[in-house]
């Protein structure tokens, strides 16, 4: 492993995104997936927007407090859509994923992760934003990529990464990998100074 000052820690990733595994996978760290499927994803209404996906990666973390030894340090994320102030999460269904993807067509949306990495000793939060840009997308684009990729998991009903991101996105100002769920750049700063 490359970051040497993490050789002491058992690094655990609480997330079942295949995205954010091989995110982290690609950074050269060693790490074990272990969830929590116990959290609720659910936020204070009066929150600023921006600031639910930090607030949301310390309740995850907040699960394996009182079980991690001093040696394990924890990775928690999530990430959300944010068009005109709204707040775009994971779509229900197929419907809700066609709604989402009609009103991110043609504009301008915001994708905001928050991560947080906590150990016995220590908790580290910070969020990173990524500006991306749609074109016009026409019902049958918006059909074909759901019904090919099923894009359910996904904040905002679509993964950059995927036929969408080939077709559909214009530009982005910011981390291409944070649009997949993780700034992996910052992520690697912030394991550079534990």
């Amino acid at each position: 492993m490359f970051l040497k000052n993490l050789e002491s820690y058992k690094i655990i990733l609480a997330s079942k995104s295949p995205r954010r595994q091989n995110l982290l996978k690609e950074l050269g760290v060693d790490f074990e997936i272990v969830t929590n499927n116990n959290v609720e994803e659910i936020y204070p209404e009066d929150i600023p927007k921006h600031d639910i996906p930090v607030f949301l990666a310390e309740k995850k973390a907040q699960g394996f407090i009182n079980k991690i030894s001093n040696n394990e340090l924890i990775i928690t994320s999530d990430t959300i859509v944010l068009l005109n102030n709204e707040v775009i999460e994971k779509p229900v269904d197929y419907n809700d994923a066609v709604k989402m993807l009609n009103k991110l067509s043609g504009n301008k949306h915001t994708v905001v992760s928050g991560v947080c990495i906590t150990t016995k000793q220590k908790q580290v939060s910070f969020s990173a934003d990524t500006n991306v840009y749609f074109n016009h997308l026409t019902d049958d684009e918006i059909k074909y990529y759901i019904n090919n990729f099923k894009p359910f998991d996904k904040a905002g009903a679509y993964g950059i990464q995927e036929w969408i991101g080939f077709i559909g996105v214009k530009k982005i100002e910011g981390s291409y990998f944070n649009v997949m769920g993780l700034p992996i750049h910052r992520l690697y700063e912030e394991l550079k100074k534990f």
